[in-house]
């Protein structure tokens, strides 16, 4: 008792630190998740493959450039479902799990590698960011990019740093899994080979250590070899698909400039609910180039960090769309940890603390007032589509219907889900089988229903509205022919 209690007084900040963060995570979760049409569509997929009916070899497609992932996030969260007993609250479960357990790897990491002043202000900003709180809170695969980001790096710098082979091996099968998650998390992969380079280059045992880049190597084909098996047998499309988003995306090289700053707006809005002006902007992002160069060799992990993070965000300025904000994770865990050791660099002084106090203060403040579960209702989403996927359960009179949706056409895979699970499967989205009933939700305004030309309805060509109902202001139509 008298350790746990010495353990518990020296390290109050970091234990009240990780609870709060563990409980925005968590607070009202089965209300406010989103179980929208990509939650729908992976939730028909885990439960088939926990039936045994089907073990897919890709996963799901990213939300433009129709480039797809692998097939790691289905085989990672599936069995979450199981453990809910089919419930789709599960993977949501599982994923606000696996995101509260990276608040204490951050701490464990970068005390490790920098020290524990980093380590604890870092952990501060991860648990009460609200971008980070908020792709905890539902099932997707690029929640856990942060996470795998930060494990991935550290795998890198321990295999440089020890030369044990599982540590190649290991930083391989994270790269693969962090590929997986988003696309975006290729661009570690010019960090990690320099890194491995300069290594190489000073090695006195360059055989052995070619050994351990094969291994590094083999270990990530092996985790990726489904998606490469897809890529061969499909003549390079996730690759041509990949490349050809960024060709179109309008950057070049009188654009590359500002597009390099835009990125580094968006990622400080999202990051820490600032939006900064251009001139500090320059400063701030000049600043962080000149600190690489001038950092004291013993700072050589905090280099690493600033390597990864300043080549990521300069390969990613070759996209010039919009940025969404899970478009970042493989950033926030390097800046939090980047603006986190400079913000305690003067720690020990005054001014130092005032800052610093000040700086999280107001930082806490800003997110807070985003956690919308605070201040409105819940809307539960997963309770809606199990309702109205009942409604419609309980209307069926033919062996072959079909469901759709409107205004988002695919958001019918949460009601699908329910259905399939109850053992009143539909005709499958992509079949020209003919249904005999066709159920139409209706989420938002989606009038004309007869002759409207969404190609499911389309190819149903009803003629009458049999019935319909509204369900938590959710209208429901049975069209027949």
């Amino acid at each position: 008792m008298r350790r746990i209690t010495n353990i518990l007084s020296n390290n109050w900040l970091l234990i009240t630190t990780i609870l709060v963060g563990i409980f925005l995570r968590f607070y009202k979760l089965n209300g406010f998740t989103t179980f929208l049409g990509d939650q729908g569509r992976d939730a028909i997929i885990l439960k088939r493959m926990l039936t045994l009916e089907h073990f897919p070899a890709i996963g799901a497609p990213t939300s433009i450039g129709q480039v797809y992932l692998g097939p790691f996030y289905y085989y990672f969260i599936a069995p979450w479902l199981l453990f809910f007993n089919f419930n789709p609250i599960g993977p949501v479960v599982g994923v606000a799990l696996f995101s509260s357990l990276y608040l204490l790897i951050n701490y464990l990491i970068v005390k490790e590698l920098i020290n524990n002043k980093t380590a604890l202000v870092s952990t501060i900003f991860l648990s009460f960011s609200f971008v980070l709180i908020e792709l905890s809170r539902f099932s997707w695969n690029p929640n856990l990019l942060p996470l795998f980001t930060l494990l991935t790096i550290y795998f890198v710098i321990k295999s440089v740093q020890t030369k044990r082979r599982y540590f190649f091996a290991l930083t391989g099968a994270f790269l693969s899994f962090s590929i997986q998650l988003h696309y975006l998390a290729l661009f570690l992969i010019p960090g990690i080979l320099l890194i491995y380079l300069s290594d190489f280059l000073k090695s006195k045992k360059r055989i052995l250590y070619i050994k351990y880049l094969i291994l590094n190597s083999l270990s990530f084909l092996l985790f990726s070899f489904p998606l490469i098996i897809f890529d061969l047998r499909h003549q390079f499309l996730n690759s041509k698909n990949f490349i050809q988003l960024f060709q179109q995306s309008g950057t070049n090289l009188t654009t590359k400039f500002a597009s390099l700053f835009e990125t580094f707006k968006s990622l400080n809005l999202y990051s820490f609910n600032i939006t900064l002006n251009n001139a500090f902007l320059y400063l701030l992002f000049s600043l962080l180039i000149i600190a690489y160069f001038t950092l004291y060799k013993e700072k050589l992990h905090t280099k690493t960090l600033l390597l990864f993070f300043l080549l990521t965000i300069f390969f990613m300025s070759f996209y010039s769309g919009q940025k969404h904000p899970h478009y970042f994770g493989v950033l926030y865990p390097l800046y939090f940890v980047i603006v986190a050791y400079f913000l305690t660099f003067s720690v020990d002084s005054i001014f130092g603390k005032i800052i610093l106090f000040l700086f999280i203060f107001g930082y806490i403040f800003l997110n807070y007032q985003k956690f919308p579960y605070f201040f409105y209702p819940a809307n539960k989403q997963i309770q809606l589509s199990e309702k109205v996927a009942r409604q419609i359960k309980d209307n069926i009179n033919a062996k072959k219907f079909t469901v759709t949706a409107l205004p988002e056409k695919y958001s019918d895979s949460t009601y699908r889900y329910f259905l399939e699970l109850w053992g009143k499967r539909p005709i499958e989205k992509d079949s020209l089988d003919k249904a005999d009933e066709l159920f139409l939700v209706c989420e938002k305004k989606c009038d004309p229903i007869i002759g409207n030309p969404q190609w499911d309805i389309a190819y149903f060509a009803p003629n009458k509205i049999d019935n319909e109902w509204t369900i938590d202001g959710v209208k429901i139509y049975k069209l027949v022919r």
